[in-house]
């Protein structure tokens, strides 16, 4: 059912933290980095596939570096693309971030809920 070579869902919901090293130990990869509409959308499709109701967890952290507040990837890959709902990302502390399954959007969310999430390879 929509399978996608280089991505997988995880129904398991889990803080941040396990994917982190799950996406690791199990793929060899991490938490999945979307670098294009095209992507977001092949994403949000796969994960549509796996009946999940709540939106799992990408890549993306966004928090203060030197003063600033900055969303990047965890996997150090650019930050040439993002696709925030509105008054997405929250600038409060450190928050990781969902792929809405309904509308493609990205919101900030505290990394310790529990959600599937999405593995790249």
């Amino acid at each position: 059912a929509g399978r996608c070579p280089w991505a997988q869902v995880s129904a398991r919901c889990q803080p941040v933290p396990v994917p982190q090293r799950y996406c690791q130990d199990v793929y060899r990869g991490r938490l999945a980095s979307v670098h294009s509409a095209a992507r977001n959308q092949e994403l949000q499709k796969l994960a549509q596939t796996y009946n999940i109701i709540i939106s799992p967890w990408i890549g993306a952290v966004t928090s203060r570096r030197a003063g600033q507040w900055q969303s990047y990837w965890e996997d150090s890959s650019p930050w040439n693309y993002a696709n925030w709902a509105p008054t997405h990302p929250f600038h409060i502390v450190t928050t990781c971030t969902t792929l809405s399954i309904r509308d493609g959007f990205w919101r900030s969310h505290f990394c310790f809920q529990l959600r599937p999430f999405i593995c790249q390879y």
